[in-house]
């Protein structure tokens, strides 16, 4: 019998971080795990700032409650790693320890650095064409999202300059974390890519002084770059005591979700696709080189495989829509059947999970929503558009439209945005006829089956999808050990749990709200623009 080996992976997302205890030995087995939440700051100004202590605080306690619940020796365990949000910006001393609070990769407060350095002269989607086709030479990608981290770096520089001063390194969220279980400061390849400084050449690799040039950045600041499968350090005495785990345990690089989420799914061969619905959302296909569509704002971003790419378009208010329901439009309703059926005192029920009851209640209103279409842009929107001031609308209520009608529609709207980026994404590349569902939105059979119908593919779900990008950080912990010779094998340990085949019947009024859905940003851009422009 095949000997086992004991990991943790950290799950850091948007609003809480998931920490899973795996054994690997014929297949990645979850065996427990851990889960803690944590605030996100929205300002009035655009911005969305974390606490990095936060993460760290809760990393600790997950961790400490794994060990707990499970009984495993510390000892034990042979090594942890990352999968982590991505295109955040957290600024540290030299100690690490952050300058101010770290920006979300929603963050977009910067609009006026972006204008300042890139909107000017003769433009090509907005970008200054002299400084995007040097960009797209070097990196392969070009900054002109206001959300993209370069952006923020500027911004504080420029309004708060006594903390810039401050300023030894520019890291990401997981990198923040490795700093603080091992002291070093690094960055994996993916999320150094994820800074649009890295250039991507072969043979010339690592941070580009001619683009930081460009974008008025400070080399020095960049911090040293490594695959995700190295080895940083063990745990630092200090970070063992609070952690719970042992000094010296060995550290991996890990990942960004963005990268290793499509591997915990199962899509790691040339030319699978797959499709991540949690608080964000997004749709990526890998390929085998750099690419970038500027006009729809996708690009071949860096993945955890040496060699290949994830071809990514991101929406950023995915599953964050169906939380805005529960919580501002269904809680009352959903409350008081709650109450009605005392599933207090019944905490196995089904209904248990108000996003379950949600689920089964839109299940039972017809594909078309009575013509009601929803647009899922509670914060702005990036792909195949950019618009910082796009918003949500509920379009075309009537006197019959019910709450149900509304939820539904807001489940479609996602759907139809999804339908969206694989639209866009085929002008350049082949996606596949399957398509591999993962996070939270992949535990309702009813949007599994709406994303079916909506974009006339086969949809495919996992166990425990929601564990998808911990899954994938477990695999290159694996390839770190030398347990697996190289992530290829994750496809032969993740199969298929379900299979959601499209509804044809449904076909004719999804193709006719997915026409008008498409036109609703290009109707209210201006719109838009005058209500919620600063």
């Amino acid at each position: 019998m095949k000997s086992t080996s004991l990991v943790i992976t950290y799950d850091v997302g948007t609003t809480g971080i998931k920490s899973c205890l795996f054994e690997i030995g014929e297949t990645i087995r979850l065996v427990s795990s851990a889960m803690e939440g944590y605030s996100i700051r929205v300002l009035d100004n655009g911005g969305v700032e974390q606490d990095p202590y936060e993460w760290w605080q809760a990393m600790c306690s997950t961790t400490r409650e794994l060990l707990k619940n499970t009984g495993v020796d510390p000892s034990q365990i042979k090594g942890i790693s990352f999968c982590s949000q991505m295109q955040g910006l957290v600024l540290v001393d030299e100690t690490g320890e952050p300058v101010r609070p770290a920006m979300s990769y929603m963050d977009q407060r910067a609009q006026e650095e972006l204008k300042k350095e890139l909107a000017y002269g003769i433009q090509i989607a907005g970008s200054n064409i002299f400084k995007l086709i040097k960009a797209l030479r070097i990196t392969g990608a070009v900054a002109a999202s206001v959300k993209d981290p370069v952006w923020k770096y500027k911004w504080v520089e420029n309004n708060e300059k006594d903390k810039f001063k401050r300023v030894y390194k520019w890291l990401d969220v997981k990198e923040f974390l490795i700093c603080k279980l091992t002291g070093k400061f690094v960055m994996t390849q993916d999320s150094a890519f994820a800074t649009l400084l890295y250039d991507i050449r072969k043979g010339k690799e690592g941070w580009s002084q001619e683009i930081c040039k460009i974008y008025g950045v400070n080399i020095e600041h960049l911090p040293t770059i490594i695959k995700s499968t190295d080895i940083v350090g063990g745990i630092t005495e200090k970070a063992a005591k609070e952690l719970g785990l042992k000094e010296g345990t060995p550290v991996f690089g890990g990942g960004g979700d963005a990268s290793l989420i499509g591997v915990g799914a199962g899509a790691v061969e040339l030319g699978d696709t797959h499709v991540y619905l949690g608080t964000s959302g997004w749709l990526s296909t890998v390929v085998d080189r750099s690419m970038v569509d500027t006009s729809h704002r996708i690009a071949a971003i860096v993945g955890a495989q040496p060699g290949k790419y994830n071809y990514f378009a991101e929406l950023e208010t995915a599953g964050k829509c169906l939380e805005w329901v529960k919580d501002h439009l269904a809680l009352d309703e959903i409350n008081i059947y709650l109450k009605k059926i005392d599933v207090v005192q019944s905490k196995e029920s089904q209904y248990a999970s108000l996003y379950d009851y949600m689920s089964e209640v839109i299940d039972t209103i017809p594909a078309g929503s009575g013509g009601v279409i929803f647009t899922p842009w509670l914060h702005g929107n990036r792909c195949p558009f950019e618009d910082p001031n796009a918003r949500g609308i509920f379009f075309n209520i009537s006197l019959e439209t019910g709450k149900t009608e509304l939820i539904r529609s807001v489940v479609e709207g996602v759907c139809f945005h999804i339908r969206w980026f694989l639209e866009t994404q085929e002008k350049k590349v082949k996606t596949s006829k399957i398509i591999r569902l993962v996070g939270g939105g992949a535990l309702s059979d009813v949007t599994c089956q709406i994303l079916a119908d909506c974009t006339g593919r086969i949809i495919e779900t996992i166990d425990s999808p929601q564990n998808a990008g911990a899954v994938g950080a477990c695999a290159l912990v694996a390839v770190g050990l030398g347990i697996i010779d190289d992530l290829s094998v994750a496809k032969k340990l993740i199969l298929p749990s379900k299979r959601f085949e499209p509804n044809m019947g449904n076909k004719s009024i999804y193709d006719k709200n997915y026409e008008v859905f498409k036109r609703l940003y290009r109707s209210n851009k201006k719109n838009f623009a005058l209500l919620n422009e600063s």
